[in-house]
């Protein structure tokens, strides 16, 4: 295994390009696994992943819980103000 992008010997660049599709499951199956493999021989590139990956999960756990009511009532109030002045200009 590699430490870095110099000396895994792979292509480095192209997986971190993908990696974000590859994190979504939004590539095909056969540059899915060019990914994999490269993520297990790339120590560097494996680090990254699985900050991304945390990251993802992290997110999507935040998104999931619901605002407090008089929050979302604030934001949708802001939203309805930027509409209006939207639609009111010349």
């Amino acid at each position: 295994m590699g430490t870095d992008d110099t000396d895994c010997g792979c292509d480095c660049t192209t997986a971190r390009e993908k990696l974000y599709l590859f994190l979504d499951q939004e590539i095909d199956n056969a540059t899915c696994a060019e990914i994999e493999k490269h993520i297990e021989d790339c120590s560097s590139c494996l680090t990254e992943y699985d900050v991304e990956r945390i990251v993802k999960s992290l997110v999507n756990r935040s998104c999931a819980e619901r605002a407090p009511e008089p929050l979302r009532d604030k934001v949708q109030f802001a939203i309805r103000q930027v509409e209006v002045r939207i639609e009111s200009q010349p």
